[in-house]
């Protein structure tokens, strides 16, 4: 995920990952490309189909054309993106995009393998409590990156938190619609935040602001 200077910047270039190799992290004059642009296209995408359907702008239906982009775009790219990461000494992108990469491939054994009644309606709360809290707390993190994937964490918190209640006790369908809406919202934000990374990098200058964030 993009960080604190100019495109190209890196969340590693405000607080390096130690390294005894001579070259910093590169081999033979080779650096490897920013994979936050995808990391952060495969989550938005991903997640923008899904709260389609969790603001019941779709049928229920629909959740048949997310268990695929789950297993592929934001699962397995995601979770690509985030091993790269690690290779380019970024902590937060390498921790958020492993993360939420495994986040959307166990979601598909959730739904597709397991199946949502198995688990119940209590299970699938506390399966999203639990991702809530590691979103809050990357959130948090955030804070020492851009304003742009802040925002994406902000409003992926709220989702999830939304998304829990909405399956706590016997079912609140408007909260649920409502966390549709604000993943909506986190979907958009985080295209934008893929896009500048992309656009940015690819014309050398700041095209799409992310608003760099100081500590």
């Amino acid at each position: 995920m993009e960080a604190s200077r100019m495109p190209g910047a890196r969340e590693a270039d405000v607080a390096p990952a130690p390294t005894t190799e001579p070259t910093g992290g590169r081999l033979a004059g080779w650096t490897p490309a920013d994979p936050g642009p995808l990391g952060l296209a495969g989550f938005a995408g991903t997640t923008f189909v899904l709260s389609m359907v969790n603001a019941n702008l779709v049928g229920a239906r629909a959740l048949g054309a997310v268990l695929p982009l789950a297993i592929a775009y934001g699962g397995l790219a995601q979770l690509l993106a985030g091993m790269w990461e690690f290779r380019t000494g970024n902590t937060f992108g390498a921790v958020a995009f492993s993360s939420f990469g495994a986040f959307w491939i166990s979601f598909y054994f959730l739904f597709k393998v397991v199946g949502p009644v198995v688990v119940g309606p209590h299970g699938i709360s506390l399966y999203l409590w639990m991702w809530g809290i590691f979103t809050t707390y990357m959130f948090l993190a955030s804070l020492r990156t851009t304003a742009a994937v802040s925002l994406v964490f902000l409003l992926l918190s709220a989702t999830f938190i939304l998304l829990a209640i909405g399956f706590m006790g016997k079912g609140h369908t408007g909260i649920t619609h409502a966390g549709g809406y604000v993943g909506i919202a986190t979907a958009v934000a985080a295209w934008y935040a893929s896009f500048a990374a992309v656009i940015n990098s690819t014309f050398g200058r700041v095209i799409a602001p992310v608003f760099p964030l100081r500590a």
